[in-house]
């Protein structure tokens, strides 16, 4: 099977389309439902399932999920219901959709699809991507190899500011601030990031990466630093990916 359904859930939206794994494409028009409030266990599940039916398809899914996953269990909720914290979700979602389902964290899910398809292909350095939208996630690429469940995203900037608080796209539009003065936010960040890591590429993906002309020319990285090449598809690309072994 060369093609499987992708789902990305984001803090706003949870969206879905069937990919072509070979080629890294979407093979259908992407479908997009409201993330529901509250955004529990069960109300997700409605929504995934919801998603799953708009399309013609029986095989497994593959599920991009904004929280730290191991072997299908949560143990993060940065923005979503704290209730799913210790729930093997992998298995909720399997009963609930009746397809074989794969739960992945949603920024290693983007992470899989770039350095397949996208702007890491072929990379054999180190690599940071950071997906910024709702929050931040992050995904470090060594050799080719990811490293699952970083959280990048959380880490403390010097005054005891939360990098996704003070960076992300939602606080850019909370606070209203201006494409420059957000820019400089994002560029502080990531330059902790390379104080940190020494990359040799930074990939910036999530929502903010179809914005690139507003921010991209204001960093001041020394590293190379680009945005995702599959854009806002990277999450979807990516959590099909990982229903691969599923087949």
């Amino acid at each position: 099977m060369k093609e499987i359904l992708g789902i990305d859930v984001g803090g706003s939206g949870i969206k879905g389309a069937i990919v072509n794994c070979r080629e890294g494409k979407l093979s259908t028009e992407r479908i997009r439902i409201p993330t529901p409030t509250p955004p529990s266990p069960e109300n997700i599940a409605i929504t995934i399932a919801e998603l799953v039916s708009k399309f013609d398809y029986k095989g497994p899914v593959g599920v991009g999920f904004p929280a730290v996953v191991k072997n299908g269990t949560v143990y993060t909720a940065a923005n979503i219901d704290s209730s799913f914290i210790g729930l093997n979700y992998e298995l909720f979602l399997k009963k609930k959709v009746d397809r074989p389902i794969r739960l992945i964290n949603d920024a290693d899910a983007a992470g899989l699809a770039e350095i397949k398809f996208g702007a890491g292909k072929d990379n054999k350095g180190l690599i940071i991507l950071v997906t910024i939208g709702t929050g931040i996630g992050s995904v470090i690429v060594n050799k080719g190899k990811l490293i699952y469940n970083t959280e990048l995203g959380h880490i403390y900037l010097p005054g005891d500011r939360e990098a996704e608080k003070y960076a992300s796209d939602a606080t850019r539009k909370s606070s209203n601030l201006e494409w420059s003065e957000w820019a400089k936010r994002i560029n502080e960040y990531l330059m902790y990031l390379e104080n940190l890591f020494w990359p040799d590429l930074f990939i910036v993906g999530g929502g903010i990466s179809k914005h690139e002309d507003k921010f991209l020319s204001q960093l001041t990285l020394k590293t190379k630093t680009v945005t995702a090449q599959l854009l806002n598809n990277a999450g979807i690309i990516g959590a099909a990916l990982s229903a691969k072994k599923l087949i």
